[in-house]
C-alpha cells in the first residue's frame, strides 16, 4: 500500500499521506537488501509468523505489539525537501513531539556514531541518526526510501511485549549467540509499556502521531481511505513483488 500511495503520488494522483497500521499475523521485515539467510525459516513457521521485504532499508524487524507509522510525499513537498537526513530531522521532530504527548522522556540521536565492527540483522539493536530514544535505548525505528516518484519513511513503534522475540527467528551460529544476542537487544532498546510502567492502547498512539505531525509540521490531516486505483495497484505488488520469491528471498 505504501508502494501504491508513491507510485500514485508521483502520477500526481495522491496527496502527501501519513499511514499508521499494525499487523497480523506477526511478520519479520528485512530491510531492502538485507540477506534474506539471516531468517531461520524453520522456526519462523513454527510460530506462524510471515515474513516481508521492505523497499526501504535497515536491518530485521518483528512487527508485532507495536504501531507502525509511513510517510509519502513528493520530494519537493517542504517537510520532506532535501537531504536525507534534513528530512530525518524534520520527521524526528513530529515523533518526538508524539511520544512526548504520551508521556515519554525521549530524545533525538543526532550522530550515528562509531560503526560495527560486525553486521548486525537486528535494527532496534543500534539507534542510527535523528532517531528517538530514552535514557539511550532505542525507542522508533525508521527507514527512507527515495524514488523519482518521491520519497516513502516508515517506522516502528513497539508499545509492549518482549523485543527480543525477534532473535527466536533470525539465525545464528549457535544458541549461545542466539542468547547473547536476545539481552544485547534489551540493554540497547525498549518500548513504551518498559518505560511508563504501564500499557499505551493503540489508537491512543496513533492519535499521538497524528497530533505529533499536525503540532510539529503545521500540518491538518483529513481521514481518507485508498483509491480503487491504489487498492488494485497495491494487490498486483504483492502478487509481483512482495509475495513474490524473487524480491522476498532473495540473497
Amino acid at each position: 500500500m505504501d508502494e501504491s500511495i508513491l507510485e500514485h503520488i508521483g502520477r500526481g494522483e495522491a496527496t502527501p499521506t501519513l499511514r499508521i497500521y499494525a499487523w497480523d499475523p506477526p511478520c519479520l521485515s528485512l530491510g531492502q537488501a538485507q540477506p534474506f539467510a539471516d531468517v531461520d525459516m524453520a522456526r519462523l513457521e513454527e510460530r506462524g509468523w510471515d515474513v516481508v521485504r521492505r523497499p526501504t532499508g535497515g536491518r530485521a524487524i518483528l512487527h508485532t505489539d507495536e504501531i507502525t507509522y509511513s510517510v509519502i510525499a513528493p520530494a519537493d513537498e517542504p517537510r520532506v525537501a532535501g537531504s536525507i537526513l534534513e528530512s530525518y530531522n524534520r520527521l524526528a521532530a513530529a515523533l518526538l513531539q508524539a511520544v512526548k504527548a504520551l508521556g515519554l522522556p525521549v530524545e533525538i540521536k543526532e550522530d550515528t556514531g562509531p560503526g560495527q565492527e560486525t553486521p548486525n540483522p537486528v535494527c532496534f539493536e543500534v539507534p542510527s541518526a535523528y532517531e528517538i530514544t530514552v535514557n539511550g535505548k532505542k525507542l522508533i525505528g525508521s527507514a527512507q526510501a527515495r524514488r523519482k516518484e518521491g520519497v516513502l519513511q516508515h517506522g516502528s513503534l513497539p508499545l509492549t511485549g518482549n523485543l527480543a522475540r525477534i532473535t527466536e527467528v533470525l539465525t545464528f551460529a549457535d544458541e549461545p549467540a542466539r542468547n547473547e544476542a536476545a539481552v544485547r537487544l534489551l540493554s540497547r532498546a525498549t518500548t513504551v509499556e518498559a518505560v511508563l510502567g504501564h500499557p499505551v492502547l493503540w489508537n491512543d498512539a496513533a492519535q499521538a502521531l497524528v497530533w505529533g505531525f499536525e503540532a510539529k509540521l503545521g500540518l491538518g490531516f483529513e481521514v481518507g481511505e485508498l483509491s480503487a486505483s491504489e487498492r488494485s495497484r497495491a494487490e498486483e505488488l504483492v502478487l509481483t513483488k512482495y509475495a513474490h520469491p524473487d524480491w522476498t528471498e532473495r540473497i
